[in-house]
């Protein structure tokens, strides 16, 4: 039964959840983590831009950013430089459209587009550095992970050992509702702000392509994905896109030791999103639930500057 209890213990002026889910993004300033990028292509013709930060390990954790982040963004370079500190190589994949240049699919990402973890797993493995890979993901792309673990099953690249999801809506459609409540508005508002820009700087390159007309009229998720993710990416509409690229579905088939870790008081997550069920039937599978922590904080102060969620991964990795 890998449902595991939870040593998060949150300071007590961060208990609240908006609190937790606002203040890493606005106030963690991490500026000891140096990239370097390295650009790969797609076999769409499109390309991922990889950020990596090495110490010289034989181990490696991929990362892979929420919707409208990147590998900037202060959960992603919290991880890496607590990554470096235990002696691990790191590279946060950027999806497409996230690294400061528009891809060049009329498409970018999405929830379920599991064939570019594939495609930076099999770079990574090709060049024979490490003995060990970890993959790790956040919001959007723990669902992303949790989806091609499953896919993958049994035929997962052997070096592969283990993963880590966090904050992840593993149920989208549900999730979509979620943000639909009043309590979300300020967050949705300013996911959808960062989408539309992003679509009206893709029809300017695309001209005839990609419709940015009337994109004020967009209110919801299911607007947008109904307008542009789901026709982009080929779905009927945006309840088939939920319906298709959901991870929850995908949990049952995963075959190496992965940790998801929720937030009871994520904002963003719905009850479908803590998956006791599979965590009992899958002994592969491990749900941890902290009653605190918000979306992507878990906060908490200590001599190593790293957050809880960051030394429970490592933990998760090496245990």
């Amino acid at each position: 039964m890998p449902i595991v209890k939870s040593s998060y213990r949150p300071p007590w002026w961060f208990k609240n959840l908006h609190l937790q889910t606002i203040y890493p993004s606005g106030f963690r300033k991490i500026k000891d983590v140096k990239y370097q990028r390295e650009r790969i292509n797609t076999s769409d013709g499109d390309f991922l831009d990889l950020d990596w930060s090495n110490v010289s390990s034989n181990q490696l954790v991929i990362a892979i950013h929420g919707m409208e982040s990147s590998s900037t963004s202060s959960y992603m370079l919290g991880i890496a430089r607590a990554l470096n500190k235990s002696g691990i190589d790191f590279v946060a994949m950027n999806l497409r459209g996230c690294s400061g240049e528009q891809n060049r699919a009329v498409g970018a990402y999405h929830s379920g587009r599991t064939d570019d973890i594939e495609t930076t797993v099999s770079h990574v493995v090709k060049d024979n550095r490490y003995q060990e890979i970890f993959l790790v993901g956040f919001s959007l792309g723990g669902n992303m992970l949790l989806k091609y673990l499953g896919e993958q099953g049994d035929k997962i690249n052997p070096l592969v050992k283990k993963a880590v999801a966090v904050s992840t809506p593993c149920h989208l459609e549900s999730c979509t509702a979620e943000m639909d409540k009043k309590s979300n508005q300020f967050y949705l508002k300013i996911f959808l702000r960062s989408l539309c820009k992003k679509v009206q700087g893709k029809a300017k390159i695309r001209p005839g392509e990609i419709d940015d007309k009337n994109h004020d009229q967009i209110k919801t998720f299911k607007d947008f994905d109904d307008r542009y993710t789901a026709p982009n990416h080929g779905f009927k509409d945006a309840l088939d896109y939920y319906r298709i690229n959901s991870s929850k579905q995908f949990i049952p088939k995963i075959r190496i030791p992965t940790l998801l870790i929720n937030a009871q008081d994520d904002p963003f997550l719905s009850s479908e999103c803590y998956p006791k069920k599979e965590a009992k039937e899958n002994p592969h599978f491990f749900l941890e639930a902290p009653r605190y922590g918000g979306h992507l904080g878990f906060i908490a102060f200590n001599s190593q500057r790293e957050y809880w969620h960051e030394s429970r991964i490592i933990e998760f990795i090496r245990s």
